[in-house]
């Protein structure tokens, strides 16, 4: 593996998840991958990721959890909200669409005030989701700095 790339695995339920048979070093799932600058945060939804469960069925609380997970990754790769350039928004149903932009922006206002004036590049799709409960996926592309 390449020095200038850095996996930061995830867990459920305090478990790394990596395939069978692959070192640890590999892991099946990640948080985010580090590539230079670059950060690449996947799959972020609003499961409870210690208890491996889906605590709520409103969209609005699944949406903060997933930017919740967003703020962690990023912040554990060095970087923060603020430097969030690219967003991909994956919904089990486009009537959440409104809310989704609501809950975001109130999130942005808080904990990434830059993203508020310039916010960045997004794209938002209608697909199902890898669990019937879960409602929004985010993943996202930052950089550790804009300088």
């Amino acid at each position: 593996m390449s020095e200038s790339v850095k996996f930061y695995p995830a867990y459920w339920g305090g478990t790394k998840l990596s395939y069978p048979n692959v070192p640890a070093e590999s892991p099946k799932f990640a948080n985010s991958v580090v590539v230079g600058n670059l950060i690449f945060v996947s799959g972020c939804q609003g499961q409870n990721d210690e208890t491996v469960t889906v605590d709520t069925n409103v969209f609005e609380e699944q949406m903060i959890i997933a930017l919740d997970k967003v703020r962690r990754v990023m912040e554990e790769a060095g970087s923060s909200m603020n430097n969030i350039i690219k967003t991909m928004i994956l919904l089990k149903n486009v009537a959440d669409y409104p809310k989704m932009r609501k809950t975001e922006l109130e999130y942005y206002q808080k904990y990434a005030p830059r993203l508020v004036e310039d916010p960045p590049a997004s794209t938002f799709m209608e697909v199902g989701l890898a669990k019937p409960e879960f409602l929004v996926e985010i993943d996202v592309v930052g950089v550790i700095s804009r300088d």
